[in-house]
């Protein structure tokens, strides 16, 4: 509840509640935006706030379009891996994440710890070619199953090209991914979310991304770059934000355009012409992501909210 006749600010993650905006009546509100609203109506979600900090440039551009109070800048992210750990070992992992709201997944949930007590994990190793990657929750934003319905027959056709999947996501989501990836089932393996997510992305020779335009910022783009692991992506906001081509990654063109021609092009050239590409030494970069810079962006709307407070 906001104090009355005292100037308050209140910031929160996410849009309000409906049912609790009454408790903030009077106060400055201002809401991060992390998510797109390009095909959305987002005036329920966002109307009434005193300012919205997008997360993103093609985030701004979609509250912008719609008339919504946004900050001058994107506040961007910041690369805060955690400490790696001692051994750096990787062992597989549930693909799934339960929602227990839903019956099938509550007597999932319940049968499948049955089963992982009595199977053995496997432990990671790297397999001879060139090693992609996906780190990320395998959640509907990422359209990683439209996207290999695409993409997999053509990596069906370069059997030295492995794909390694580490994150988890909802039954019909893991279901729709693996049909996906069915031409090419056998250069794939699922991971499960991991913890040394640092080690994981020093495993791969690329980080592999979704489709773009329901996607707001990318942190894992951020984090593989600050790990060294150059990132492939389609060529499209926000992935243009955040890399570098030919210096911490590489773009092809979206697959749903032209069949995955250009992506086919891209593996060519990097299993005919394998070169290491360093993002870890793009320093400036890197220092846009880092935590003194989100710092410094953040000092301004500061400034700005106590302006208009008074």
């Amino acid at each position: 509840m906001c104090p009355r006749n005292i100037p308050s600010w209140f910031l929160i993650h996410s849009p309000i509640p409906l049912h609790l905006r009454p408790s903030v009546a009077g106060c400055f509100t201002t809401a991060f935006a992390h998510m797109p609203v390009q095909g959305r109506n987002p005036g329920k979600a966002f109307g009434g706030y005193g300012l919205i900090l997008p997360v993103s440039e093609w985030v701004r551009k979609g509250l912008l379009d719609h008339g919504l109070p946004v900050w001058r800048e994107p506040l961007y992210g910041v690369a805060d891996l955690p400490a790696q750990s001692v051994d750096g070992c990787i062992v597989q992992h549930s693909r799934y994440a339960w929602d227990r709201r839903k019956g099938r997944d509550r007597l999932f949930s319940t049968i499948e710890p049955l089963y992982e007590r009595w199977r053995t994990r496997a432990t990671f190793t790297r397999r001879p070619g060139v090693t992609l990657g996906i780190v990320s929750r395998l959640t509907p934003i990422k359209q990683f199953p439209r996207m290999f319905s695409i993409l997999a027959p053509i990596l069906a056709r370069h059997p030295q090209v492995k794909l390694e999947i580490f994150g988890n996501g909802g039954y019909a989501s893991v279901r729709d991914l693996e049909k996906a990836l069915m031409p090419c089932a056998g250069q794939v393996r699922f991971w499960g979310v991991q913890s040394d997510v640092a080690s994981v992305y020093r495993q791969l020779d690329f980080l592999l991304t979704g489709l773009p335009e329901k996607e707001a910022l990318g942190l894992n783009i951020i984090e593989a770059q600050a790990c060294g692991t150059p990132v492939l992506a389609i060529d499209a906001p926000p992935f243009t934000e955040t890399i570098l081509e030919g210096r911490t990654g590489h773009f092809f063109k979206d697959p749903r355009k032209d069949k995955g021609a250009d992506f086919e092009r891209l593996l060519h050239a990097l299993i005919s012409r394998p070169e290491k590409l360093r993002p870890e030494l793009e320093s400036a970069q890197l220092s846009r992501f880092s935590f003194a810079a989100f710092v410094e962006r953040l000092k301004p709307v500061v400034a700005e909210v106590q302006t208009r407070l008074g």
